[in-house]
């Protein structure tokens, strides 16, 4: 190659959604309120859990480190992509975009991790109620959610070390409005066929997990559901997992939307399902959560009456 094309990248240019800048003013605007509605929604679902002991069981020590996730996962992205907008930048530094790759490996990987113990749960909770106490223990909880935690942080790890072994030539335009790691990974100008091999073995597979056990999971709910007589029981089924599904289909839905087809460059499509699983899930989930949950509205009902009652 030419002297200039081996120039050693020190940062890279995110395009952002849209290349015209009034159409960036607005998308600013938009993911700035959906931002801070992220983190005002997520943090309350996490206060109300822990202030009401009512919801020191299981499922709702699952949702509030979900919800812990969530603000940590749509923090990765979004603040990085608003700042450059602040100040009339689009660059991110290496060191930044290596950082926000393995943040956004850690935290991707951990929300489905989260999404399929709550399907576990919700499986224990149908069709062992009588044992559900005795099968899903505080200990289990956290050894559940610690080991979630274990595998993702390596997983990502071992990405973000082998991206840093790649070198980065002479083009450093990433047509995204962050470090998308299989968008870094086509800048790259050395050979990635032992990243494209972890991609396809140890991503497959840690992606697989999670996703094998809520199909399974549900699977098994939906065989003992439909052996219930009465019309009662299958509601009751119905509202203890309709939101775990509704995030779930959502969740998956933009994440097999955006890597498991071939694409040679981003489409519009891609995009949108991106926005989806980094800040729309994420935004969204306290409200799937919160309102067909009676207990979650009393429990928020609750921290609020007691916040007002704080301030006079």
């Amino acid at each position: 190659m030419d002297g200039d094309n081996q120039t050693t990248v020190t940062e890279f240019l995110l395009l952002g959604l849209s290349g015209q800048s009034e159409q960036e003013d607005v998308l600013f605007g938009v993911f700035l309120g959906m931002y801070l509605v992220t983190i005002i929604g997520n943090f309350l679902i996490v206060l109300a859990i822990s202030g009401d002991s009512h919801l020191h069981t299981p499922m709702y020590f699952f949702l509030a480190n979900l919800s812990c996730v969530d603000i940590c996962f749509s923090s990765v992205t979004t603040p990085k992509m608003l700042v450059n907008h602040t100040v009339g930048s689009k660059s991110i530094s290496y060191v930044e975009c290596m950082t926000q790759i393995y943040f956004f490996i850690t935290f991707l990987n951990m929300d489905g991790f989260l999404l399929s113990v709550m399907a576990y749960d919700r499986y224990v909770a149908i069709c062992c109620p009588l044992h559900y106490t005795m099968i899903m223990k505080p200990r289990l909880c956290i050894l559940l959610v610690a080991a979630s935690g274990v595998i993702t942080n390596l997983h990502a790890l071992l990405h973000t070390l082998l991206m840093v072994q790649l070198t980065f030539c002479f083009n450093n335009t990433v047509h995204h409005f962050f470090c998308d790691p299989y968008a870094i990974l086509k800048l790259s100008c050395s050979d990635t066929f032992i990243n494209d091999l972890m991609v396809f073995t140890v991503g497959g597979l840690i992606f697989l997990m999670p996703f094998t056990c809520i199909i399974l999971s549900y699977a098994y709910i939906l065989y003992n559901v439909l052996k219930l007589p009465s019309a009662h029981g299958i509601r009751r089924a119905r509202s203890t997992c309709g939101s775990h599904l509704t995030v779930v289909s959502l969740f998956y839905g933009a994440i097999l939307g955006v890597y498991m087809r071939p694409s040679s460059s981003y489409t519009v499509q891609d995009t949108v399902a991106t926005v989806i699983f980094t800040v729309v899930t994420s935004l969204v989930n306290p409200f799937i959560y919160s309102l067909r949950n009676q207990d979650m509205k009393r429990a928020l009902r609750k921290l609020i009456s007691d916040s007002r009652i704080r301030k006079f």
